[in-house]
């Protein structure tokens, strides 16, 4: 075990409307990370603290937190803000308790971030980062947020680097991600870096967390990606590629799952889903493959396990996709 000897204060920062699952997904998370500690009989690590510019304020749901902590004059030795999104409604405008605490965060944690070898902390869960943005505290650095509020972001901090489709972004002592289930996501990596691996995968367990995700997943699933239509054909065929993208699928195979002819599926998948069937066929392959070769499988077995015929045949995909090659993937393993 590789917890440190000194705990971290975690400091929620929520506005009013606030987005309840930003803050207790996150939350949770550290709460049993605790608990594990507890079981391993190891102090708690993480102390749990929520603050704001107002002591009651009513969440995305209609929920009200009451008795926030004020925001404090100062921070101690080590303490991890976290601020939390809102909903895009009300992300976008500055508001008099946004406003307060982007001056906040500029005046107690600016100078904090900027120190050598700091214990201290900036996480934001979704929009939680236009804040963070609006006080200059992710100028010079590599960020992200959720996909419809990233040209929000680049407005707001045109001096960051705002990456796209990724599910969270770390870089140095600021962490970013997406949003919602994605500060799950960043909790369980920050709890792994504090606490180990091991520790991080019994709350992932405890979450009941399906599929753990790193730093190079993308936000946007290929699974979901063309999923936003209503045409009950297409959702089938999509259906049984995701479940089982391994299978020798042709286009007559697909026309029979769908119930349609070649022709009409082609037509429908295209109007409806953006891409070819055998389009959508090869994105949930590759991403099928790029899961597998980062928890570790050899590029050989993962291209035979995801579907394609040969490794050779993968990679050929692969740089029409993505550019670059599967070796990049694993190379992205060894360093992390």
């Amino acid at each position: 075990m590789n917890a440190r000897k000194i705990p971290v204060d975690l400091l929620f920062v929520i506005a009013p409307h606030s987005l309840l699952l930003d803050i207790a997904g996150c939350a949770e998370a550290f709460r049993l990370a605790n608990l594990a500690l507890t079981e391993r009989k190891q102090p708690p690590h993480f102390r749990l603290r929520f603050a704001g510019p107002v002591a009651n304020a009513v969440t995305s749901v209609g929920l009200p937190l009451a008795e926030l902590e004020p925001l404090p004059r100062t921070l101690s030795a080590a303490t991890w803000v976290v601020v939390v999104g809102q909903p895009s409604v009300h992300a976008g405008q500055l508001s008099p308790a946004v406003h307060t605490i982007a001056q906040w965060l500029r005046r107690v944690l600016a100078e904090p971030l900027a120190a050598p070898d700091t214990l201290n902390r900036l996480v934001t869960v979704c929009s939680g980062s236009l804040i963070a943005a609006r006080a200059g505290l992710v100028d010079g650095r590599k960020c992200t947020t959720h996909h419809d509020l990233l040209a929000t972001l680049r407005s707001l901090a045109p001096r960051a680097q705002v990456m796209e489709n990724r599910v969270f972004v770390i870089d140095g002592p600021v962490a970013s991600s997406a949003g919602v289930t994605a500060g799950i996501d960043l909790a369980l990596q920050l709890i792994a870096d504090e606490c180990g691996g091991a520790l991080a995968a019994a709350v992932a367990e405890d979450l009941v967390v399906y599929l753990r995700r790193t730093d190079r997943d993308p936000e946007l699933s290929p699974f979901l990606v063309g999923r936003r239509h209503i045409h009950s054909a297409v959702h089938r065929v999509q259906d049984a590629v995701s479940a089982e993208p391994e299978r020798d699928w042709t286009m007559p195979e697909m026309a029979r799952v769908g119930h349609v002819t070649e022709r009409h599926l082609l037509r429908i998948f295209i109007r409806h889903a953006g891409v070819s069937p055998l389009q959508f066929l090869r994105a949930v392959r590759l991403e099928r493959a790029r899961q597998l070769i980062e928890r570790g499988t050899g590029i050989g077995r993962a291209a035979e396990v995801a579907g394609f015929r040969s490794a050779l045949h993968m990679r050929r995909a692969w740089v029409r996709q993505w550019g670059g090659s599967p070796r990049d993937a694993q190379a992205g393993v060894a360093a992390g």
